[in-house]
C-alpha cells in the first residue's frame, strides 16, 4: 500500500499485532510503519495516516534531515562532497571533495583523527593558557550523545567527544579553554564563565556554533 504526502509516494507497511492501539513511525528507509489491530483494514488506516498527517510529515522531515546531514562529511569546520571510488586506496582529500573506496572508512578516519588530533590541540592550549593553578590533565577521547567534553577533576581527567573533529578549530578551543576552566572553578557560576572569557573573549560564538 502507498499513500502521497505532499506530492510524494511513499510505502506504508502494515505490521498487524494482538493491540487495541495504532502506532505509526517513519523509519530511516522513508517508509511508514504502522502497527495496528488484526482487524484494521487498509482503508482504516489510510484514514489514520490522513487523520495524523502533521505527525506523520514531521517524522518523514526529520528522517530526511537526518539523512542529508549522514551524507555530508565534515571535517575541522570544512564539509566535503564525498565521492565512492575504487580509483584511491585511501582516503584522499582535495578543495571540496573527498574521495574514499567506501563509506564505511570515513568514520575510522574520523575517529583516528580525533584520537590523534584532539589531544595535540589540548596540549597546545594549555600552555597558550600557561596558568600554573590548572594541573596539565590525562585526555580521553571518546563519542558522547550530550556533551562536547566533561572534565573529571579528581582523577585529573578531561574527555573529550570525539565528533568535535568535524568542527572548526577555534570551536574546539573553546571546548578546551572551558573544560581546562573547570580546574579553576568546578561549576558554571560568574567566576568560570570569566575565566572562559579571558581566555576565550568570544567563546559566545563557539557556544552558538555548537549548539547548531
Amino acid at each position: 500500500m502507498t499513500v502521497i504526502i505532499e506530492d510524494e509516494e511513499y510505502e506504508v507497511v502494515i505490521e498487524k499485532k494482538r493491540i487495541k492501539n495504532t502506532y505509526i513511525r517513519v523509519k530511516p528507509d522513508l517508509k511508514i510503519y504502522v502497527s495496528t489491530s488484526v482487524f484494521s483494514s487498509e482503508k482504516h488506516v489510510k484514514e489514520l495516516i490522513e487523520n495524523n498527517i502533521k505527525s506523520v510529515i514531521k517524522m518523514i522531515n526529520a528522517q530526511k534531515k537526518r539523512i542529508d546531514k549522514e551524507e555530508r562529511f565534515f571535517y575541522l569546520g570544512k564539509e566535503y562532497k564525498v565521492v565512492i571510488t575504487n580509483v584511491v586506496k585511501k582516503i584522499t582529500f582535495d578543495e571540496d571533495y573527498v574521495y574514499v573506496p567506501k563509506k564505511s572508512d570515513l568514520e575510522k578516519f574520523l575517529i583516528k583523527e580525533a584520537k590523534d588530533f584532539l589531544p595535540k590541540e589540548l596540549d597546545r592550549i594549555y600552555n597558550i593558557m600557561n596558568n600554573p593553578k590548572i594541573p596539565y590533565p590525562k585526555v580521553n577521547i571518546k563519542k558522547m550523545t550530550r556533551k562536547w567534553g566533561y572534565n573529571r577533576r579528581s582523577d585529573n581527567l578531561v574527555t573529550l567527544n570525539r565528533e568535535l573533529i568535524k568542527y572548526d578549530i577555534d570551536d574546539i578551543d573553546y571546548v578546551i579553554v572551558h573544560e581546562l576552566c573547570h580546574f579553576l572553578h568546578f561549576n558554571h557560576s560568574k567566576a568560570f564563565w570569566d575565566a572562559v572569557e579571558y581566555y576565550k573573549p568570544d567563546y559566545k560564538k563557539n557556544k552558538k556554533n555548537l549548539k547548531e
